[in-house]
């Protein structure tokens, strides 16, 4: 058959041309859309809008799908990230050990709090901090470890918790990208002292708006992030630290509450579309593919190759009607704001060479077998 009159198992036949964005709500909103309104309903007349029941409600849930003991509500993952470091008396001066190639906001919460971040090469397999790296960064100045699980695959969290207890290391998860992956079948977000979550619409677990967490076991850090969060108050009008509004609302929580009874059927899908990816394009050659550690569930929130041919490749899906991103065009190290850490191009090669070399293509629920289909073998037809 000529190429535009390929089968597609279990599908209609393509058609010749396809629109299909990198990112797509339509068959998740669809899915939860009477359960939205019916929270939104709820919070609406309940005249609670801030601190109320529906964030203790989500606050409880979260804790227990993370496996941890306590769980704390906030506005946004950025402020998860500089409240965890806050909540460890982590600040000027301190060292803290984060990823070369991590998104900006990791490096932004250590700065915030006045630490000096420390970047550490990833593993070029897994696009995680590579744990063989961190010890060599460690000095006396040295107070905590940020593993990023990246595009939803979790670090090797055995090999970084043992670094941390053997040079008195305070760990701070970034969960952000990877809500219910698990590291030998423990939740991320439940190994480090405190650990952060980013609820941002396009995460695995999206508010309908700006939503953040803090998990952690501690109860004492517990209570002192929610009096960080809240001005600095467990009690009106007494404040006991110099705190923050870094609050999450009662209508994000509610809606977040509902998307978590969603979340592992969602990963579940997002796993079988990555399995598709996989099949359709292991045979080309000079075409990188996202490797999965043996003992690692991934949630698969970006779908990312490699290709010296990143460019090219991402301008022909373009005009094939195919959505793609560059998760991430610049490293930390190379951005503009951080120009005063004084580094320079070749300082980080692993992340730069990433950098230059990563594409994310669409993965979410509802990309259909035959968008897969299509986008692999216009994939296909490139490099042919």
């Amino acid at each position: 058959m000529g190429r535009g009159k390929e089968c597609y198992p279990n599908t209609q036949h393509p058609t010749s041309f396809m629109n299909i964005p990198f990112l797509n709500f339509d068959k998740r909103n669809l899915e939860i859309k009477a359960e939205i309104m019916d929270s939104f309903e709820e919070f609406f007349d309940s005249n609670r809008y801030v601190l109320g029941p529906k964030l203790l409600s989500f606050e409880e849930e979260y804790a227990s799908f993370s496996g941890t003991d306590f769980c704390v509500g906030v506005s946004n993952g950025l402020d998860a990230l500089k409240l965890s470091l806050k909540v460890l008396n982590i600040g000027e001066g301190d060292e803290v050990i984060v990823p070369s190639n991590t998104y900006i906001a990791t490096v932004l919460a250590v700065t915030a709090v006045g630490a000096i971040p420390i970047f550490v090469e990833p593993d070029v397999s897994t696009f995680n901090i590579d744990p063989s790296k961190i010890t060599e960064a460690i000095t006396s100045k040295t107070k905590c470890i940020i593993p990023v699980h990246l595009y939803g695959q979790p670090c090797k969290m055995d090999e970084i918790m043992d670094i941390a207890s053997e040079n008195k290391l305070f760990v701070v998860e970034d969960n952000a990208q990877s809500q219910g992956a698990t590291y030998d079948g423990k939740r991320t977000g439940s190994f480090g002292d405190v650990n952060a979550v980013s609820f941002y619409p396009g995460k695995n677990i999206g508010a309908l708006g700006e939503a953040g967490a803090i998990t952690m076991n501690n109860k004492a850090h517990f209570e002192k992030v929610k009096v960080l969060r809240n001005y600095g108050s467990s009690q009106k009008y007494i404040n006991t630290l110099i705190g923050y509004n870094n609050r999450m609302d009662e209508v994000q929580a509610s809606f977040v509450s509902v998307m978590l009874r969603y979340i592992d059927s969602w990963n579940d899908q997002r796993n079988q579309i990555a399995k598709k990816y996989e099949l359709n394009l292991k045979h080309i050659e000079n075409l990188i593919l996202p490797e999965i550690q043996n003992n690692a569930y991934s949630v698969w929130h970006q779908y990312v190759i490699r290709t010296d041919r990143r460019d090219e490749l991402q301008d022909y899906l373009k005009n094939n009607g195919i959505g793609t991103l560059i998760h991430y065009p610049i490293p930390p190290h190379m951005q503009e704001c951080y120009k005063e850490l004084g580094y320079n191009k070749g300082n980080f090669p692993i992340a730069e060479k990433m950098a230059n070399t990563v594409l994310s293509l669409p993965i979410y629920p509802g990309l259909s077998d035959i968008e897969i289909k299509y986008i692999t073998d216009s994939i296909d037809r490139f490099y042919k």
